[in-house]
């Protein structure tokens, strides 16, 4: 399989005509869309409208019935393991953070900087000194310079979120999901990790899907509405604000 000519030649993920099907209840009905390289997306819609599943396929935790999820222009999701797609560079952060509680912000980074790999074989391939600088860019990416010594538990919930972003962003992916990323955040928090989504545009795909519309404004990016497993809407944010069939099924009227 190969991407159609007329995708742009920077585009990173492919999805086209994927279907996925529970006893009956298509949870994605033949969704298509493509990212590119660098870009930043937002995917909003209802609940059940299919954002979950999306990422779920992408990811590999879940088969499509049918359809083409291409990465890279020619690499095959659908036929990869769960880790086979992470170690490709494809991250994802869900809702609810998972750090190490237990552990420093620092030793959650240095943990992450693991990749899966053996520590004899991350040795061999980065110098400690390598290591603490790409923890030190990190720290200062996430805000986080001043907690580096502080242990996980304690963080706020907000500075969770931007540790878990961190530990995804020390593996260096190339594509990165995140689901809900301000839920639960101050106003304050959710304005500092706009700002910290916005400085990873260019530098990495992006796919963030969200229901808080002030904080989808705030990143101003392309917006995919998603209804009953397919797109139903795409462009900016103002449009598919103004679309009728948007505020019909999502965004209500006032």
């Amino acid at each position: 399989m190969s991407v159609p000519d007329v995708l742009p030649h920077d585009t990173l993920l492919y999805l086209d005509g994927v279907t996925v099907d529970f006893d009956g209840f298509k949870a994605l009905n033949s969704l298509s869309l493509y990212l590119g390289k660098g870009e930043l997306r937002t995917i909003i819609g209802p609940n059940g409208a299919g954002k979950t599943t999306m990422m779920d396929v992408i990811t590999g935790k879940t088969r499509p019935t049918s359809g083409t999820v291409l990465y890279e222009g020619s690499i095959d999701l659908t036929r990869r393991a769960e880790e086979d797609i992470a170690r490709l560079g494809i991250g994802r952060k869900f809702q609810k953070p998972t750090v190490f509680e237990a552990l420093s912000v620092r030793d959650n980074l240095e943990l992450a900087s693991l990749g899966g790999q053996k520590l004899g074989t991350l040795l061999a391939m980065r110098t400690k000194a390598q290591t603490a600088e790409r923890i030190d860019g990190i720290l200062e990416v996430t805000g986080l310079t001043h907690r580096r010594t502080t242990i996980a538990g304690s963080l706020s919930h907000g500075e969770k979120q931007w540790l878990e972003i961190g530990m995804l962003l020390i593996q260096d992916p190339k594509l990165i999901l995140l689901d809900e990323p301000v839920a639960g955040m101050t106003d304050a928090d959710t304005e500092k990790t706009a700002a910290l989504i916005l400085r990873l545009k260019g530098q990495h795909t992006v796919v963030v899907v969200e229901h808080d519309m002030h904080f989808v404004e705030a990143l101003a990016a392309k917006t995919t509405v998603l209804h009953e497993g397919r797109v139903l809407a795409e462009g900016s944010v103002a449009s598919v604000r103004a679309d009728p069939t948007v505020v019909d099924v999502y965004l209500g009227r006032s």
